[in-house]
């Protein structure tokens, strides 16, 4: 009989401990959300405005080379629709405020949490291949979805507002969607089915985030290495490229990898024969000379221009660049373009000639 009662006294012991202990990784994971959508709409309201300089948009774009599961498409599309993007922020955002504020509050914890568990795995496939020393926003991302299922798991059963409204409305006790919604007591599932949802989310979670971790970094069965986008070092990606018979030459160029911190310059670019010898240039001081109308970008936000170190770009710029002739015959025979970067990169492409 008295180890009975103790057993039992030791179980609700350990829900009111456990909803104690969870107390400070709710009220984090809420900050975390909160502070996203309250720097938007509060602090920082440049943005979410469209003219201002750190308008999301820029942010999207450079993320947008290494995204995963076809997120880069997404993106794409989105930036050329400027209200589905517009759209999309705001919500994005008023979802993060009040998500994270619910949390904080140990409002519908769960639906909360569930929802910042969707935030992390969208926000680890836009941008978990960025940060130049470690993956940042993979770490970000990979504990807030550790955390949000955690929290989802366990409810809230200290400090929390859906207590209240449960001792408002006792009948709700008997109510399968506050369950899943609040967090003031267990999910309607028995002791087995429990088991397999907490193994099944663990297995989610530890596949998840180590298989994204291994994809973008290795370091897990294979050795480390910068992901199949660089992070740190820039790439430019050339295809398109023509000859016209005016003697301009144009081609596509696509910023796909680098840190977003800083600008890629081009200085040189070269034109080359079939057998690799020079035969057109345009120089630092051409190139920086270019007018607005030799770039014609994919999106309005991160662009090709002509800066003070020859033409300049942020990750995730795509253009049609145009260079005027400056040769007065070129052969017949296959020309390649080759550009040069201000740490010495060499990126080239093959040009055809237009009819």
């Amino acid at each position: 009989m008295g180890l009975t009662a103790a057993k039992h006294h030791v179980t609700e012991d350990n829900a009111w401990i456990s909803g104690l202990g969870l107390l400070a990784v709710r009220i984090i994971q809420g900050f975390i959300y909160w502070g996203g959508g309250s720097r938007r709409f509060i602090y920082a309201p440049d943005k979410i405005n469209p003219e201002a300089p750190h308008w999301m948009a820029y942010k999207f774009q450079t993320a947008m080379p290494g995204a995963l599961l076809g997120f880069e498409q997404v993106i794409s599309f989105m930036l050329q629709h400027f209200w589905l993007l517009f759209t999309g922020v705001i919500l994005f955002s008023a979802a993060e405020l009040i998500a994270g504020l619910f949390l904080m509050l140990g409002l519908f914890t769960r639906l909360s949490a569930f929802l910042t568990m969707g935030f992390s795995v969208l926000l680890m496939l836009m941008f978990g291949w960025q940060g130049a020393t470690c993956i940042d926003e993979w770490t970000m991302a990979a504990c807030n979805l550790a955390m949000g299922t955690t929290i989802f798991l366990c409810g809230s059963r200290q400090y929390a507002l859906d207590n209240l409204i449960l001792k408002k409305y006792p009948r709700w006790s008997e109510s399968s969607l506050f369950r899943w919604v609040g967090g003031a007591l267990p999910v309607p599932l028995q002791p087995s089915g429990y088991k397999k949802l907490a193994l099944g989310l663990l297995a989610f979670v530890v596949i998840f985030n180590v298989g994204t971790y291994s994809y973008y970094r290795g370091s897990v069965v294979t050795p480390f290495h910068q992901g199949p986008v660089n992070p740190s070092i820039h790439h430019i990606s050339l295809s398109r490229g023509e000859v016209h018979e005016d003697g301009s030459v144009s081609i596509h160029a696509y910023l796909d990898a680098g840190t977003p911190e800083a600008a890629m310059h081009i200085m040189d670019v070269w034109l080359l024969d079939a057998q690799g010898n020079k035969i057109a240039h345009w120089d630092t001081e051409q190139l920086s000379a270019l007018p607005k109308n030799s770039f014609d970008n994919d999106y309005a936000y991160n662009k090709f221009v002509s800066g003070p170190y020859g033409i300049q770009a942020i990750v995730g710029a795509a253009a049609t660049l145009i260079f005027p002739s400056v040769a007065n015959t070129l052969p017949d025979s296959q020309m390649t373009l080759m550009m040069i970067d201000a740490d010495g990169r060499k990126f080239k492409a093959p040009l055809s000639r237009t009819k």
